[in-house]
């Protein structure tokens, strides 16, 4: 979105190099990389930066204030609740569309958020070897908060592990070397010692959770969760002996309630500039006529899975009355490509990533994800075949 430094970076863009970069990361982490990691960063200018800071702010104090958790006790399904809620997500991430408001300016829209953990050691790993191999400005940096690679490193390893040694520590996933962020596992592991743990392989006595580490039975005493539940209830295949809603002894590095709390649930309650209208379908009186300007979602529901962009009146007549609140309808928002690459113009998405400070008792914007698409939707596997696209990092004026 700066024009000088766009020009810069494509006009010195080789491919011979982003292959060079590919292998590199690829051979950091010994793991073949599943999604396509796109040919460049974006570069955010301080203005549009404000824009993005001020739209996590307002959201941010929505979460934080003293009814949140009564305006969303709905949101948990009864076969999900995890005993041993803290009173602040340790993780949010803000999803955001590049927009152009009515002055024909740049705008962010919010399309998702969740109180969940993203990308947070790969995203610092990236936008490190983009600097390695591609010309990245120094007055721009991908890290939100004063600190370096480095630094960024020990500080979220610190946010995981806690107060426990990293054998006490795991990774939480359903078969994690399967998934599609292994990657951030591997480097996670790599930065902190915490290994990625399979749900199927813990062994649970009493309250106590152990899982093997080199053959030897450990004791779990802080868990990292990654597992989503809409997956976890889908794999009906999976022996296991703790199903996350059981009392055991651990503490959370993002306790799971919160993923379902800070989510499409929380969207429809919210005013801000920043937020297209949203609405729950059992609340909304009569039903728009103009549907085609609206997107519905199913509230549990993943990785746009079950999301509809072309809706219809039989769409809604479709769902029962008593599954109406379990879906919102939210207005499109227009991406407005803005990225440019040597065969046109991209649309984006940025989001940014916070995590909790204790000592403050506020939320660090600490960094951030991009993605680019040439697609109608903007996830790396609705853009296969296409080039100048996929997941990326900003680098924001300083």
């Amino acid at each position: 979105m700066i024009a000088s430094i766009r020009k810069h970076y494509n006009q010195n863009f080789s491919n011979n190099t982003y292959l060079l970069f590919l292998q590199e990361m690829e051979c950091y982490t010994q793991h073949k990389i599943p999604f396509r990691i796109a040919e460049t960063p974006i570069f955010i200018d301080r203005a549009f930066s404000h824009k993005l800071r001020n739209a996590g702010s307002d959201i941010i104090r929505f979460i934080q204030s003293p009814g949140f958790k009564s305006a969303t006790k709905g949101a948990i399904p009864a076969p999900c609740n995890v005993p041993g809620e803290d009173n602040q997500s340790l993780f949010i991430a803000l999803d955001f569309a590049v927009c152009k408001n009515q002055l024909g300016e740049y705008h962010p829209q919010l399309i998702e958020m969740q109180g969940f953990p993203s990308l947070f050691a790969y995203q610092n790993y990236l936008a490190h070897t983009f600097r390695t191999y591609f010309p990245i400005p120094d007055a721009f940096h991908h890290l939100l908060n004063g600190m370096d690679y480095g630094t960024y490193n020990q500080y979220l390893s610190q946010v995981l592990l806690g107060n426990h040694q990293p054998q006490h520590v795991i990774l939480l996933e359903i078969e994690p070397d399967k998934q599609p962020t292994a990657i951030d596992f591997i480097i996670t592991e790599k930065i902190s010692g915490i290994k990625a743990v399979c749900i199927s392989s813990l062994i649970r006595e009493g309250r106590q959770l152990y899982y093997l580490r080199d053959g030897i039975k450990t004791p779990i005493k802080r868990i990292y969760n990654r597992i989503i539940f809409d997956e976890l209830l889908r794999r009906t295949d999976l022996t296991r002996c703790y199903n996350l809603t059981e009392e055991v002894d651990v503490e959370w590095a993002g306790h799971p309630n919160w993923f379902f709390r800070i989510s499409k649930y929380t969207m429809p309650l919210i005013q801000s500039a920043f937020i297209p209208d949203c609405y729950f379908l059992d609340q909304l009186n009569p039903i728009p006529e103009d549907l085609e300007h609206y997107v519905l979602k199913p509230l549990f529901s993943f990785s746009g899975n079950g999301v509809r962009f072309h809706v219809e009146k039989k769409d809604i007549d479709a769902i029962p009355s008593k599954e109406r609140n379990q879906y919102i309808l939210q207005r499109k928002v227009q991406y407005e490509p803005c990225v440019e690459s040597p065969d046109g113009l991209i649309k984006c998405e940025i989001r940014l990533l916070y995590i909790y400070n204790q000592v403050n008792e506020s939320y660090d914007l600490v960094t951030n994800l991009a993605r680019l698409s040439r697609g109608e939707m903007i996830g790396t596997k609705y853009n296969k075949d296409k080039t100048w696209v996929g997941g990326t990092v900003g680098f924001f004026e300083l």
